[in-house]
């Protein structure tokens, strides 16, 4: 055997990485990101994108029709200081939100562990914690879309055909209400979404068993409490419309629970919306993750 027929060192010394350093906090904004984009189906083959793109359309259907009303019958449309009006929008979008979070928190998180990607996530700087965090972030902001975007839509188009509230200070109270209201109804869809999502790793079985929940939690408090003896505070559980009478009460009016104090409303989208992210982070740091 010659010198050159044993094994060779072909490559020697250490190379540093020479890339850009961001830290955890990079990485959360990056799986983030990558989060947002695969929900919407962006980078992906255009069949991933019907169903968000169209339940998400759905939901600016209403506020289009309003704007086009506002516009083709000026004036007769909206008491400028009504505020009542733009809670009352919510109650158009609730089966297109109902849909819209069906698809979002599963397509964000039942993927990565059926291919092994939390593993690798993992070996990251991220924690299971900043993990869920950057998924909360990616799953919150798409719900967004749906919560905070019509009846912003519908703002803006009044206000350009001066049906909208009177003055800057009225304006940005309407605004400061609609953002509000959206962030408080993504908080408990979001969370609930989430804590189902996160007992299956089949994107089809969590979006059926959220519709399941959502729907079922509806359909049984106001069954019992309308034709029972049932107290109304059970109405409290009701997924689909408690976070809507919050929106009402978040516009000064009354919902369709007059009957229920504002302050349980109000503790109770927060106990929903706290139950469902407590039991994500439970699911993940109980998980077996193989990295």
């Amino acid at each position: 055997m010659t010198e050159t027929d044993g094994p060779r060192i072909l490559d020697r010394g250490y190379r540093p990485f020479e890339g850009r350093r961001g830290g955890p906090a990079n990485a959360v904004r990056s799986v983030a990101v990558q989060g947002f984009r695969s929900v919407l189906g962006i980078g992906r083959p255009a069949r991933t994108k019907i169903l968000p793109v169209a339940s998400a359309a759905i939901a600016y259907v209403p506020a289009t029709v309003f704007v086009g009303l506002a516009v083709l019958v000026p004036g007769g449309i909206l008491d400028p200081n009504d505020v009542a009006s733009y809670a009352n929008s919510y109650g158009f979008i609730i089966s297109a939100l109902v849909l819209f979070t069906a698809l979002v928190a599963p397509s964000a998180l039942t993927s990565d562990r059926r291919n092994g990607m939390l593993g690798l996530y993992l070996s990251t700087p991220l924690t299971r914690s900043t993990y869920l965090l950057a998924k909360a972030i990616s799953v919150g902001g798409v719900l967004l879309i749906v919560t905070m975007g019509p009846p912003l839509l519908i703002l803006i188009g009044y206000s350009f055909e001066s049906a909208g509230p009177s003055g800057v200070l009225g304006f940005l109270g309407v605004l400061g209400r609609i953002v509000l209201s959206g962030l408080a109804i993504g908080a408990v869809y979001s969370g609930v979404s989430m804590a189902v999502s996160s007992l299956t790793d089949r994107q089809a079985v969590a979006s059926a068993a959220i519709v399941f929940v959502l729907l079922v939690s509806g359909t049984l408090t106001t069954t019992l409490v309308e034709n029972t003896s049932a107290p109304d505070e059970l109405q409290l559980a009701n997924l689909v419309s408690v976070p809507f009478e919050l929106v009402y009460r978040i516009f000064g009016e009354f919902g369709p629970m007059p009957e229920l104090a504002t302050a349980a409303v109000v503790a109770a989208n927060a106990g929903w919306a706290l139950a469902g992210w407590g039991l994500t982070w439970w699911r993940y740091r109980t998980m077996a993750v193989t990295r």
